[in-house]
């Protein structure tokens, strides 16, 4: 079952597993070590990430590395663009009336 990328961004944890693996790749024993949980529960969060391909595996010897896909990243990033463009004149106007208020009290 492919699962939605922002159902696995929904939970905090899920979102601090992606800043973990972000600079470099762990296994699960490395991750679980940074969270007060069983490591089945990160194994849980690793599946969700894995399933909305946020996360990929990587082979190694006998261990797995999970590693952050950066273009699946993007999706996210597009999609947040439209707000970011919202935000970015709604602060602009701001500016621009506080500026006014300023200009007014000289």
């Amino acid at each position: 079952m492919r699962r939605d990328i922002f159902q696995a961004i929904a939970d905090p944890t899920r979102r601090a597993i992606i800043t973990l693996i972000a600079l470099q790749a762990m296994t699960p024993n490395a991750i679980a070590d940074n969270f007060h949980t069983t490591r089945q529960s990160v194994s849980k969060h690793l599946r969700i990430l894995t399933e909305c391909e946020l996360v990929k595996q990587e082979q190694q010897g006998r261990e797995i590395y999970y590693s952050l896909e950066i273009d699946k990243m993007k999706e996210i990033d597009i999609w947040l663009e439209q707000f970011r463009k919202i935000w970015e004149t709604r602060f602009n106007q701001l500016d621009n009336l506080l500026s006014t208020i300023k200009k007014k009290k000289k």
